[in-house]
């Protein structure tokens, strides 16, 4: 057999050299996009170590700021109520447990950002542990089982321990945003996950509910990101905005159409949120929060 003729030594070095080109065009790039978008952060441990107050390094996040501060519900169900016209509207009730009170109040001064802390649905002492009953102790209020708070662009002006009353907050007419997760549904096929189409159940087809082709083999040889397959569907964060409030009572509150959970779920209610208007101080803030490292 004839031996295969070898490159000329010319011709190695010059592939070897454009292959380390390009080798050291890539890291430099990819240094450069890694330090451009990289956050800035303490470059010694003391002053990770520092207290929230001491640090002056602060890093940009981009936070979702609420429209003010709202009140907590639990999902009663649906049913229906007439308007003064005559018309039949579906309407979800959202019970109000004992709770909303105020346990924390956090400003830029001394937290980084503007935010007050909600709890909700009171609950024995034995049922939280001993850090969170402390924490509720501590602002004066009663132990509960849900605490979250509402960011805000501007100061917040509310005290600790003072409790959040529905109907000062709402009244019929008004425009709420309600956040919930939605029911569950398990692990779930792409035709009830996403709307696929199904194939041919007779005419001796194979392929019924399934999926179908979700790429090429040797080009690109991967599937792509973000692919909408079979996999675990609900159990989301959900705000449905816009909502139309009927009715306003101490225990509850009755908004117009329906809201993301199941009977029982936990309910943020807030007024709704309009860029440039009521975004909670952010059009006059800017967007990005600066928030110290911790």
């Amino acid at each position: 057999a004839t031996a295969r003729p070898s490159s000329a030594p010319h011709e190695r070095t010059d592939h070897f050299i454009f292959r380390l080109r390009v080798t050291m065009f890539a890291c430099t790039t990819t240094s450069l996009t890694a330090s451009a978008f990289a956050p800035t952060m303490p470059k010694t441990t003391a002053a990770r170590r520092a207290p929230a107050h001491a640090r002056t390094t602060p890093v940009r996040t981009h936070a979702r700021l609420d429209s003010g501060v709202g009140c907590f519900g639990s999902k009663a169900g649906m049913t229906q109520m007439f308007t003064d016209d005559g018309l039949c509207v579906p309407v979800t009730v959202i019970g109000i447990r004992e709770g909303n009170f105020v346990t924390m109040v956090k400003t830029e001064a001394t937290d980084g950002y503007n935010a007050v802390q909600v709890g909700y649905d009171v609950v024995r002492e034995d049922k939280l542990t001993k850090p969170e009953a402390g924490h509720c102790k501590k602002a004066g209020t009663p132990p509960m089982r849900h605490l979250e708070e509402f960011r805000l662009g501007s100061a917040p002006e509310h005290e600790v321990g003072a409790r959040l009353v529905p109907t000062e907050m709402f009244k019929a007419g008004d425009k709420v945003d309600v956040r919930g997760a939605t029911i569950g549904k398990g692990f779930q096929g792409a035709v009830k996950r996403y709307g696929f189409s199904r194939g041919l159940m007779t005419h001796g087809s194979k392929s019924h509910r399934q999926h179908g082709s979700i790429g090429a083999g040797t080009t690109p040889g991967r599937i792509y990101p973000g692919k909408r397959m079979h996999g675990h569907m609900g159990n989301d964060m959900t705000t449905v905005k816009g909502l139309t409030v009927m009715r306003v009572e101490d225990d509850c509150i009755i908004v117009k159409g329906n809201v993301p959970g199941k009977k029982g779920s936990l309910c943020k209610v807030t007024g709704t949120k309009i860029v440039g208007k009521s975004d909670g101080g952010a059009s006059k803030a800017k967007k990005s929060q600066k928030v110290v490292v911790a």
